[in-house]
């Protein structure tokens, strides 16, 4: 005889979490555009507050959905704090874009391109883990593997910090690229957050 289970059969959170990474991916691909001067940054600017409203869209549909289950697949706060770390990175990722634009920045230091490259593996896989969800199945590599972009991440800030304050570069663009920076590497942090809140609805269900 077949097993009774409360938990509901639709799968519209892993749906919707799988979506909002997908956002995230496309965002990034905008972003790469963007600091590889690929195009007018205004242009792509509108992409990334367009990418950022769906985002949102899908952010407040989780929320909706939480708020009107009786039963959820795991806790209702893990739920709420994956969708939360999710709306973080793109967040950061258009506030960076934003404050280029804004300050009038041109060129980008090299390393904030490959900034962007490991948040964009980052984004990509945890794109392809989100649908696991469902199954629990072969989530310990995606969490190990972002863990491990978000530590090469963390170097790759310390020595662009290192390149900012050698004297390079003027004093007034050292704090608008600093800001950047300090941005891009939220992004990254905010993906490792992403997959500790994986890790731990893991366990639980374990």
């Amino acid at each position: 005889m077949p097993r009774f289970s409360l938990t509901p059969k639709d799968s519209s959170f892993y749906q919707m979490f799988t979506d909002s990474a997908n956002n995230l991916v496309a965002a990034t691909r905008v972003l790469a555009d963007f600091v590889h001067l690929n195009g007018n940054r205004n242009e792509l600017m509108d992409q990334l507050h367009q990418y950022e409203h769906d985002g949102d869209t899908i952010t407040h549909s989780i929320f909706k959905q939480l708020n009107s289950s009786f039963v959820t697949p795991f806790d209702r706060e893990d739920i709420y704090n994956l969708a939360s770390d999710l709306d973080d990175v793109m967040d950061s990722i258009e506030a960076a874009a934003d404050i280029v634009v804004l300050t009038g920045l041109g060129t980008l230091p090299a390393e904030m391109a490959q900034q962007v490259e490991l948040i964009l593996r980052a984004a990509q896989t945890t794109a392809e883990a989100m649908p696991r969800l469902q199954t629990m199945k072969d989530l310990p590599d995606y969490w190990i593997e972002v863990n491990r972009l978000e530590n090469e991440a963390d170097k790759l800030y310390r020595r662009l910090l290192s390149r900012l304050f050698s004297g390079e570069f003027e004093a007034l663009e050292v704090m608008k690229l600093k800001e950047v920076a300090d941005l891009l590497e939220e992004a990254a942090d905010a993906f490792e957050h992403v997959a500790n809140v994986v890790e731990t609805i893991a366990v639980k269900e374990s």
